[in-house]
């Protein structure tokens, strides 16, 4: 415990270090920041949501992610989204992610409305958050202004987004490298209350473990067994769903934690949260408050991650497509 301690000082430390290089880059976010130049620029993103997200509700846990392994690369700046061999879509952790082009069509309506104006970093941030709010899920603040970024590579993205089977310790240091805390990451681990996964994500947990079987010892063992038996009957299924809060996948609450305490997370990253006394108090405490309680600070982690690193001003550019840096 009193590494950890020791642990959550360092972060904070580099956190309050951070705040001056932090406040200037943020200087030029804002709300509404096309109120201006493209007046009806949300609005567009908001519709087309509207029109298309109901009936593939499943894209809103998609374009989290997406939005979280953006942000955790070189900052929010739309790097993910770039077309290139050597570039983040061809990480490991983004190999699964779903829904580029809907990205590329609300940027095509946004081109024929305002011409090389909003960026791919803006649509990404709003798209996430609209489908989110669309299905059920937490409203949140997205000031824009953000630049889209000239760079996107393979190894930062394999390095420096979580992974599943990360450790507590690990996470920590993962958050803390982009000025987020504990508290964040239990939060936004809370994503994982919708949505799905694949077996290559958990099989270390179900067959490489020291439990008996190979089964994890800190994952409850019918929950486990039932895993192996009915999805993941091979380490390498890379085609069998699973749900990442079984039979609430689809609803934005909190019974992903309740899973936790019950030792049914899917991944070790779940389980770590509760190895931590700080984080198994917070869950300890989401589950004893009313939903909104989770929803409002779901809401303030997801406005501080999607301040990470921002390009503003004159920094970047603004794409004419998507996946391809201008010229």
């Amino acid at each position: 415990m009193a590494r950890t301690a020791n642990f959550l000082g360092i972060v904070v430390v580099v956190v309050f270090g951070l705040l001056p290089f932090f406040g200037s880059t943020h200087a030029q976010l804002q709300l509404n920041f096309y109120a201006k130049s493209c007046p009806k620029a949300e609005q567009i993103v908001l519709n087309y949501v509207k029109e298309h997200i109901p009936n593939a509700p499943s894209l809103a846990a998609s374009f989290l992610r997406m939005h979280f392994h953006d942000c955790f690369v070189r900052g929010c700046d739309a790097s993910v989204l770039l077309n290139s061999t050597t570039g983040e879509k061809n990480a490991v952790p983004n190999r699964t992610l779903r829904g580029f082009a809907f990205i590329d069509a609300v940027k095509s309506l946004l081109e024929a409305e305002c011409p090389g104006v909003v960026s791919c970093a803006d649509i990404l941030s709003l798209v996430a958050r609209d489908s989110v709010a669309i299905t059920g899920g937490p409203f949140w603040q997205v000031p824009t202004g953000r630049r889209d970024g000239l760079i996107t590579n393979v190894t930062e993205a394999n390095n420096q987004i979580p992974g599943p089977t990360n450790n507590f310790t690990t996470l920590l240091t993962s958050f803390g490298n982009q000025g987020l805390d504990a508290t964040d990451l239990v939060i936004l681990s809370g994503a994982h209350t919708i949505g799905i996964s694949h077996c290559p994500a958990v099989s270390p947990r179900l067959y490489n473990s020291s439990g008996p079987g190979g089964i994890d010892p800190t994952m409850d063992t019918e929950y486990a067994e039932n895993l192996k038996a009915n999805k993941c009957k091979t380490p390498n299924d890379n085609t069998t769903r699973l749900e990442m809060d079984p039979g609430s996948r689809k609803t934005f609450d909190l019974s992903y934690y309740t899973y936790l305490l019950k030792r049914r997370g899917l991944f070790q990253s779940d389980a770590a949260l509760t190895m931590n006394s700080t984080s198994l108090a917070l869950i300890k405490q989401l589950l004893s408050s009313p939903p909104q309680f989770f929803f409002d600070q779901f809401a303030k982690s997801m406005e501080k991650m999607g301040r990470i690193k921002v390009k503003t001003g004159t920094e970047g550019e603004i794409r004419k497509q998507c996946a391809l840096v201008n010229g």
